[in-house]
């Protein structure tokens, strides 16, 4: 397992300004990722500011719980086989693990965790000011937006560098304080009431 501290400004721009952005840094190459939300039916994790989901990125999976700080998120990091995937989502077997270990520590009962919802995007990674700046087009719950994110060492830095390089190409800058997992669980919950 890893930890890491995850530090970056993330704006939602229109699809136009996503395809000028695309189109200037398509020579990166775009990949495909999809991102599984897990929470309990009555979205504990969520109430907490706590997010966990599953990466699948070229066959290969890792789950990824983050967590608030003053500053960023703390990210804890393992990888899954398909098999271990497969074992939550169809039998809702967690993996023993320290992110299991960290959640039994919380008192959350992990037998209560399932994929809620994914979230598709097809994504480019541009290294930039040094930092990476993500190009996303996002797919989930019959929805599409599109974002742009730049990681860098403290968020200072990543929102002057992504404010510079969207205004210098005449795109607002507006930081997108709700993120995927937000907007992906959002548009469950909504599709869920109708």
């Amino acid at each position: 397992m890893s930890n890491a501290i995850e530090i970056e400004a993330k704006v939602l721009v229109s699809k136009e300004d996503y395809s000028k952005l695309r189109d200037e840094f398509k020579h990166y190459g775009e990949y495909y990722q999809t991102n599984f939300y897990i929470d309990t039916a009555d979205s504990l994790l969520r109430k907490e500011g706590i997010a966990l989901r599953v990466r699948e990125k070229w066959g290969l999976f890792e789950m990824t719980l983050k967590t608030p700080l003053a500053t960023g998120l703390l990210e804890k990091n393992c990888s899954w086989s398909r098999g271990d995937f497969e074992e939550f989502t169809e039998k809702h077997v967690f993996p023993e693990g320290d992110i299991k270990r960290f959640l039994t520590m919380l008192d959350i009962d992990v037998d209560k965790l399932f994929v809620k919802t994914s979230l598709t995007t097809k994504r480019i990674d541009v290294p930039y000011m040094d930092g990476k700046l993500s190009i996303d087009k996002n797919a989930y719950s019959g929805r599409m937006d599109y974002e742009v994110e730049l990681e860098a060492n403290n968020m200072s830095d990543a929102e002057n560098n992504l404010r510079k390089l969207l205004e210098e190409r005449n795109i607002p800058f507006v930081i997108n304080k709700k993120p995927k997992v937000a907007r992906a669980l959002a548009a469950y919950e909504e599709d869920e009431k109708e």
